[in-house]
């Protein structure tokens, strides 16, 4: 239930390894090595393969107007060689290896991975280390990666009529966070970019005690940490920036934003601001909303497409994306596409409509008893993966939380009772906390471009 566009979702990059069984609750090894690396060992000897990831606590929201987007960009630069490596060379040794690797940024954080068999951990460990300290960044290859960002914006969201919707979305919803800017960047910024911009975000944020490393597969505790002091040991702590509060202003009434774009069909995106976990015991409502999301749009059988689609049939498709975990502020949005002969007002009204439903009648028993065994599945699925478990741990550490808050979280959902989802659906989804995003479409002129050279993500 991660709304696409919004967050980088687990889901978007977890390619599932086959098990027999779940994984055990999650009973991760934790320590910290003196330069201020934090080191998460999940054991999981089901397959004989290791995730290794190294996060960064470096996104989108930690960038000033003017280089939008360069901490996406340096996540393109990091694969252009160190002081050993030549440009392409990190790639290259990884599939050499057998293993697969990618990177990918988020409004909170950066991360870089890769998935190998258990004895080449102590490869892929040396090499990332290496690119933690000693990554080469010339003007020369920034000015060739950074027409490959510029290309990769304008296929993924000036060309892509509900990417739009949703960049200008964010952009309404937020008048102070950071969050109110593309990860991607704003094109105009990364036009007048420069490589020394790169290289300050590099130098600033790139440090061990800015990152968590997170191993899990087969692979022990000790050999991690053994491994984790040969090669990253060495690297330095730097003197972190002052991360100051930048709290959004109060919302005092509905906002609306309308994109004309070339589109076959409308569309319409409500977004409402919603409360994130800070405390797990205690943002009850939190839970609440997660549950309300999965009624909404859990399953095949969730009401928005039995009673939207299947059921009056004034939307086309219709969904809800809620994600409580985050560094910034979140939003709980409705979004569809109104059916031939239907506006988007009126499924604007419909979308609403279901929400107030709740907010009246509730929901039943057994109802909330499916749900809430959708909602959970969909968490304890992740640990049939290597990849998942990893990232399911990253998440919570790049939020705020602890990943030994994981099973609690789950407990707490299981909780939620049908007197909460009715109590939180009719408190957080009024005009006041309301912003609308819709799409006119316009004459279709172009065929969509191919995908360039250089992607990654």
């Amino acid at each position: 239930m991660k709304t696409p566009g919004l967050r980088v979702s687990a889901a978007a990059f977890a390619l599932l390894v086959g098990s027999a069984a779940p994984a055990a609750a999650v009973d991760a090894f934790e320590t910290t090595l003196p330069n201020g690396l934090k080191i998460i060992v999940k054991q999981d000897t089901r397959a004989p393969t290791v995730a290794h990831m190294v996060w960064y606590r470096a996104g989108s929201i930690d960038e000033v107007n003017g280089v939008t987007g360069v901490a996406h960009v340096l996540e393109h630069m990091m694969f252009k060689g160190t002081k050993t490596l030549k440009p392409g060379e990190f790639s290259r040794r990884v599939a050499a290896a057998g293993g697969r690797e990618n990177a990918f940024t988020s409004r909170d954080y950066t991360a870089y991975f890769q998935q190998v068999h258990k004895s080449k951990l102590e490869l892929v460990m040396k090499l990332e280390a290496d690119r933690m300290s000693n990554l080469q960044l010339s003007d020369a290859e920034f000015a060739k990666e950074i027409k490959v960002v510029m290309e990769e914006r304008r296929l993924r969201t000036d060309d892509q009529p509900r990417a739009l919707v949703h960049e200008t979305l964010m952009a309404t919803a937020y008048k102070a966070n950071p969050y109110r800017t593309p990860v991607i960047g704003w094109m105009r910024d990364l036009e007048t970019m420069k490589g020394a911009d790169a290289r300050a975000w590099y130098k600033t944020w790139y440090a061990p005690n800015n990152a968590v490393l997170i191993v899990t597969g087969d692979a022990s505790p000790d050999e991690v940490v053994r491994l984790a002091k040969k090669y990253y040991g060495g690297a330095r702590p730097k003197l972190l920036p002052e991360r100051k509060a930048q709290d959004e202003p109060e919302q005092t009434g509905i906002r609306r934003v309308n994109v004309k774009a070339p589109a076959e069909l409308p569309y319409v995106a409500l977004a409402w601001r919603a409360p994130r976990i800070v405390d797990v015991e205690k943002d009850d409502d939190a839970h609440a909303l997660e549950v309300l999301a999965g009624v909404l749009d859990g399953h095949q059988g969730a009401r928005l497409s039995r009673n939207l689609v299947r059921g009056s049939r004034i939307a086309s498709d219709a969904g809800a994306g809620y994600d409580n975990t985050a560094r910034g502020p979140v939003l709980f949005v409705l979004e569809g596409t109104p059916a031939a002969g239907r506006t988007v007002a009126e499924l604007e009204e419909a979308l609403r409509g279901e929400v107030r439903r709740i907010a009246d009648e509730g929901i039943s028993e057994e109802e909330l008893k499916r749900v809430k065994a959708q909602v959970v599945a969909a968490q304890v699925y992740k640990r049939d993966s290597i990849f998942g478990q990893a990232m399911e741990i990253a998440q919570f550490e790049m939020s705020g939380l602890s990943h030994r808050q994981i099973d609690r979280a789950l407990e707490k959902i299981r909780a939620v009772t049908a007197g909460q989802v009715k109590a939180v659906a009719a408190r957080y989804f009024g005009d006041d906390t309301l912003t609308v995003a819709t799409l006119t479409p316009l004459p279709m002129t172009a065929k969509p471009k191919a995908a360039p050279a250089g992607l990654r993500h």
